[in-house]
């Protein structure tokens, strides 16, 4: 059985199929109905968000063979070559593991020998910043006048590494960073789609942890499907990202706002003795800050945006603690969570910050 993981699977691929990169889409969609095509093309951005999706995308789009287009066939020999990783004429080099003038010199003397079936033959540099200043300077003298019949794509997660010299003669994009909304609505259309049973609090949380990028979301997902045994559900969630409970979380917060020292290294205890990422026990009680925040000042709008099963609390304190102790309490956790990493623990970090905010509002 050829099991294919969800990344993969789920790869766009047709320009319509890309979210969160409506601008790059768009740009590049337009320059290939013009025929305005430029020879070099640099797509930077953090990892997961869909920089060489975008290059494949690309390279079928000038070289499919019913002609240059924003809307590859995906059907003659040449699209299917490149979507399988099969196409002789589109070249993809890891910079990491290539960084030497030699192997930049090596993939150069090949550059002035036409593409064996293809229009173009197609160079994908990936993680370009990589390079060496002299495989830069080998690279640059080709970008400066490059045979008709090649086009390099480079990719990079680090922009600034880049020569300036370099990055004058690309089309530069820069790739955004997903929004946990958009994340979570393809997570839920997926798992609609592969009849795999979820819940909205779980597809919540692997959205926020996925931190943007969409290539972590789907392997989050896959895990959370394994783990659940192909199905997911919010304590494998908690489990799998070392969280604390929504319910500890929540008693933490309560114990904080009412100043309650002994309630408050309880929980931790109990917390501890479950094992969980400290960092993740102030971010949950950041979250739960954020909400008591939002139901204060927007007491009729901001009730319908709370999920779980604490709505009514959160707004019973609401309007039993002062504005201020809320500002001042998630001040003090935003610092305290900066202050971790110099800690002896962070266990340590985390009970200091805790008994500081109780001490202080």
């Amino acid at each position: 059985m050829n099991y294919q993981i969800l990344a993969r699977k789920w790869r766009p691929q047709s320009f319509q199929e890309v979210i969160g990169q409506k601008h790059i889409v768009t740009a590049i969609s337009n320059e290939l109905s013009l025929l305005r095509i430029h020879h070099a093309w640099l797509l930077s951005g953090t990892r997961g968000i869909g920089k060489t999706t975008i290059a494949r995308l690309l390279a079928k789009s000038l070289n499919c063979q019913k002609g240059i287009t924003s809307n590859p066939c995906r059907k003659c020999i040449i699209c299917q070559e490149i979507e399988k990783g099969l196409c002789l004429d589109f070249i993809e080099i890891d910079a990491a593991s290539r960084t030497k003038v030699e192997d930049m010199r090596e993939m150069l003397d090949n550059i002035y020998y036409a593409p064996t079936k293809s229009r173009f033959k197609i160079y994908l540099i990936d993680e370009v910043h990589m390079l060496s200043r002299h495989s830069f300077n080998a690279l640059l003298k080709t970008l400066e006048e490059p045979p008709k019949h090649i086009k390099f794509i480079l990719a990079t997660t680090d922009l600034e590494k880049i020569p300036k010299t370099i990055t004058s003669r690309c089309l530069s994009f820069q790739l955004k960073i997903l929004s946990e909304e958009n994340i979570f609505n393809l997570l839920k259309y997926i798992l609609t789609i592969e009849s795999i049973k979820f819940d909205i609090d779980s597809l919540k949380k692997i959205s926020h942890h996925a931190k943007g990028s969409i290539r972590d979301a789907l392997n989050l997902l896959e895990h959370a499907i394994n783990l659940g045994n192909g199905k997911i559900n919010i304590k494998d969630i908690v489990e799998m990202l070392g969280l604390p409970s929504e319910g500890y979380s929540f008693l933490l917060t309560h114990a904080i706002l009412t100043k309650n020292a002994k309630k408050t290294m309880y929980i931790l205890n109990k917390i501890s003795n479950i094992g969980v990422e400290w960092e993740e026990v102030l971010i949950e009680i950041l979250h739960f800050l954020y909400h008591i925040s939002m139901s204060q000042s927007f007491p009729l709008t901001w009730q319908e945006s709370i999920t779980g099963n604490y709505k009514n609390k959160i707004q019973k304190i609401a309007k039993s603690i002062d504005k201020n102790q809320i500002q001042l309490c998630y001040q003090i956790i935003i610092n305290g969570r900066r202050e971790l990493k110099f800690s002896p623990s962070q266990k340590i970090g985390v009970e200091m910050t805790l008994l500081r905010a109780i001490n202080v509002i």
